[in-house]
């Protein structure tokens, strides 16, 4: 197939094509990326053809993505191709529409916590529960967080007949935040949107277990975990700052009552 061609619009015939490396600020990250331009040879006007376009939005998503650490476009089709996937059986793997593959083997930057699902897909595992954040429910770990969150804060959060009203923000915090920035939440709990705000799902059917749960038998904390527990306990050292935040949060206030608030959420969470 010919080559597309182009000629300079200021009239000075044929323009060439030239590879360029170019450089960026893209998202507040400084990145360097190829690129292939239609150039006059004579007033040096560079102009570029639908596809040429396409192949820099590419570049620069790739680029972006190498920077920031996330799987660019090539990684996911190769690992995809190395399981036998087509787009539709890694969506199916992840419980995401095609739509999304599609998407973020072309130009779309996936967000932290959908890479860390497609890593765990593209290991082989069968991933993305959006209601739980890919981890089995665990009500000791839901205890063992709270308490662990508590030391941070120099004091009690689960309190007998408080109807955790604070704690389940606390938990409903701490699980989107590890799902955002691990694609997993820490304690697998469910939640859903209520009058008072984030609440773990069927909460009355659950206080008591909760509270007497053995937190000894939870899988341990990881490090990783205590770091997010820590900056939750950091970034709302009281009580009423973590209701108000919750109540402050989209992914919330646009929820019909008693609506679960899907981990996929995550990404647009506006206090923390």
């Amino acid at each position: 197939m010919e080559k597309e061609k182009m000629n300079c619009p200021k009239g000075h015939g044929a323009m060439e094509i030239v590879r360029k490396d170019n450089r960026v600020t893209y998202r507040g990250i400084e990145i360097n990326f190829p690129a292939e331009i239609f150039t006059c040879p004579v007033c040096m006007l560079e102009a570029g053809t639908l596809e040429q376009t396409a192949a820099v939005q590419k570049a620069i998503a790739d680029a972006y993505r190498k920077r920031a650490g996330l799987l660019n476009s090539k990684e996911i089709q190769d690992g995809r191709a190395k399981l036998g996937l087509t787009q539709q059986g890694l969506a199916d793997r992840m419980k995401v529409g095609i739509a999304s593959i599609k998407r973020w083997e072309s130009a779309i930057i996936q967000s932290r916590s959908m890479d860390a699902m497609l890593r765990h897909a593209l290991i082989g595992e069968i991933c993305g529960d959006p209601c739980t954040g890919n981890r089995p429910f665990s009500i000791p770990r839901i205890k063992l967080a709270l308490q662990q969150l508590g030391r941070e804060l120099g004091r009690k959060i689960l309190k007998k007949g408080d109807r955790m009203l604070f704690a389940a923000k606390y938990s409903w915090y701490i699980d989107m935040v590890s799902f955002r920035e691990t694609g997993r939440s820490i304690t697998g709990a469910t939640y859903a949107a209520l009058p008072y705000g984030p609440q773990i799902n069927n909460y009355k059917d659950l206080i008591d277990e909760i509270m007497g749960a053995d937190e000894a038998t939870a899988e341990a904390l990881t490090d990783e975990e205590l770091r997010i527990i820590r900056r939750v306990a950091l970034t709302f050292p009281k009580d009423m700052h973590i209701y108000d935040a919750a109540h402050r949060e989209t992914v919330w206030k646009e929820k019909p009552k008693g609506a679960m608030i899907p981990y996929t959420d995550a990404d647009r969470l506006t206090e923390i």
